[in-house]
């Protein structure tokens, strides 16, 4: 047996069970071996997409999934959606061969593109210890949450291993939970009983098993009001006392409440600029406390009063287990009413702004709101747009909705919607893009049309790179360099296979109640004209801090 193979086998063996790539020569041993012992292999149109699809996979999975890609151009390719992946330290593994002779045309310094990135590299080195390192590197994705880049040198895979080599691989135990100390969740539970108005912000930390359930019973008992970061959407949904997203995507009620509260603790959630907005949301008097598994987290964005080091779920339980007397604080009539009102953003009036030949991209979300069954998963990219259907598109948990913004690259929706689809199969896929980043991931339509993916593309179609327009087109800049003729999107949807409806108005919306009434045999894009004369109202808060 070759390394190739032996590696290949091993890595399923050890709970790889899932591997997005693009296959070339230098991958496509091991890629096989994946395969033909038991892995799915989702062949993508280009690395940077397969890079993509496998990161929301793993955030909306909970597993460790693999990228398979080519020596050389196969990883820089990639690059982008790694960088994604190991900023937001998804438990990700890169399968890349590697040439390392230094007259090879593919030859580049692998292990320093990973280390640039931020991800981590490893390497097999011999016949005898391929097997082990093959597991080795999973066990360090899982256990220290990280991307890790597996290089599989050319020379290496192409040798026989040892007859006396063990392939049987048992996979890693998961991660264990990190147990707070017992000094700190005291002084946690002081500052809950002192609150008169507390407010819980999770993050993604808060997403691991038993954290929902956890948080929402200590908030019970000390009458704390819920609220997410975005990558953490949905996790409270259904709740009455839930603000939703923390941020600039806020709500009007849910900014007014979380500025007058007078303690934030953030649960598994960093509290950086997005989700405090620049730190305008906290109070010049809130005591502000983090809890996160990982101490070097603890006041990495802004000063904290208190830092708990320990898993989310382990902490809450513990401070409920402290036995504090059980208080109503923030959840007042005053306040449950108020969020029966005006809680959500289709609950705040506009004025809708739509025209004869494009439609608010208000008035686009909530109604496709509506029109979508509620069981889904959304996916959404970067760019001026990116508020509405993060606002407006309700999810049902924290699995429904796949946030890779850590970058804050456009051009990743759609893969990120796929690798969340294959995820969540029963649920209906939405991706929702600007023209800028459906056009540049427009490879991937065919990849959903191959895979079969009932999915709904949303694309606001404003004609420009909409966060420059609005950023720069106040002070006069000209703007030739970042807006583009009309493009008929519909019909390159139509080219990849799908369905598809351009709307400039409500009315043209019933081709999306047709589509979903039917069998959806085919996936549908929605090529819709937006309004484009006003920046969305979480842009101008995002660029007061640049």
């Amino acid at each position: 047996m070759k390394v190739s193979e032996a590696v290949g086998r091993a890595l399923t063996a050890a709970g790889v069970h899932q591997v997005f790539g693009v296959v070339g020569s230098g991958n496509f041993h091991v890629t096989n071996a994946m395969v033909a012992a038991g892995s799915r292999f989702v062949a993508a149109r280009h690395e940077g997409g397969a890079a993509t699809m496998a990161d929301a996979y793993a955030r909306v999975s909970g597993t460790v999934p693999a990228l398979s890609v080519h020596q050389g151009p196969g990883l820089t390719n990639a690059l982008t959606g790694i960088a994604e992946a190991a900023k937001s330290r998804t438990p990700l593994l890169v399968v890349a061969a590697e040439a390392t002779r230094a007259t090879s045309n593919f030859h580049v310094d692998q292990e320093a593109l990973a280390k640039a990135v931020g991800a981590v590299a490893e390497r097999v080195t011999s016949p005898h210890s391929a097997v082990e390192e093959a597991r080795g590197a999973v066990r360090r994705a899982l256990h220290e949450r990280r991307t890790v880049l597996l290089n599989l040198p050319l020379d290496v895979q192409a040798r026989d291993v040892p007859d006396t080599a063990a392939i049987a691989v048992v996979p890693p135990p998961p991660r264990a939970a990190v147990e707070p100390s017992a000094s700190e969740v005291p002084a946690l539970v002081t500052a809950l009983a002192r609150s008169r108005r507390p407010v819980f912000v999770a993050g993604r930390g808060a997403r691991s098993p038993g954290g929902r359930d956890a948080l929402r019973a200590l908030a019970d008992h000390h009458g704390a009001l819920l609220a997410t970061s975005a990558v953490a959407h949905g996790l409270f949904h259904g709740d009455p006392w839930s603000l939703g997203i923390s941020g600039g995507f806020a709500t009007p009620l849910a900014a007014e409440l979380i500025q007058d509260a007078d303690l934030i603790v953030g649960w598994g959630c960093g509290l950086n600029m997005w989700t405090t907005r620049h730190g305008s949301l906290i109070g010049p008097d809130t005591t502000v406390v983090q809890v996160d598994d990982d101490a070097s987290a603890l006041g990495a964005h802004r000063e904290i009063h208190l830092g708990v080091t320990g898993d989310v779920a382990a902490t809450a339980r513990r401070a409920l287990a402290a036995g504090a007397e059980r208080r109503e604080r923030y959840r007042t009539d005053d306040v449950a009413r108020a969020l029966r009102t005006r809680g959500r953003w289709r609950d705040v009036p506009y004025d809708d702004e739509s025209t004869r030949d494009r439609i608010d991209p208000r008035t686009l979300s909530a109604a496709l709101d509506d029109i979508l069954p509620a069981e889904r998963v959304v996916g959404v990219d970067s760019g001026n747009f990116m508020g509405y259907p993060s606002a407006y598109l309700s999810v049902p948990d924290h699995h429904g909705f796949c946030f890779t913004q850590a970058f804050q690259s456009i051009g990743l929706g759609l893969a990120t919607t796929i690798g969340a689809a294959l995820a969540q199969p029963d649920r209906l896929p939405v991706a929702a893009l600007g023209d800028g980043g459906a056009l540049m991931g427009v490879a991937e339509l065919d990849t959903v049309r191959r895979l079969g993916l009932p999915m709904v593309v949303i694309v606001y179609d404003d004609e420009a790179y909409g966060a420059e327009v609005h950023h720069f087109g106040p002070d006069g800049f000209p703007l030739d360099t970042v807006t583009f003729p009309p493009t008929d999107i519909a019909a390159v949807a139509r080219g990849h296979g799908f369905e598809s409806v351009t709307v400039r108005d409500r009315a043209d919306l019933k081709g999306v109640e047709d589509w979903v009434a039917g069998p959806r045999s085919a996936p549908l894009l929605v090529d819709a004209k937006v309004t484009r004369e006003h920046g969305a109202w979480w842009l101008e808060e995002a660029f007061r801090g640049h």
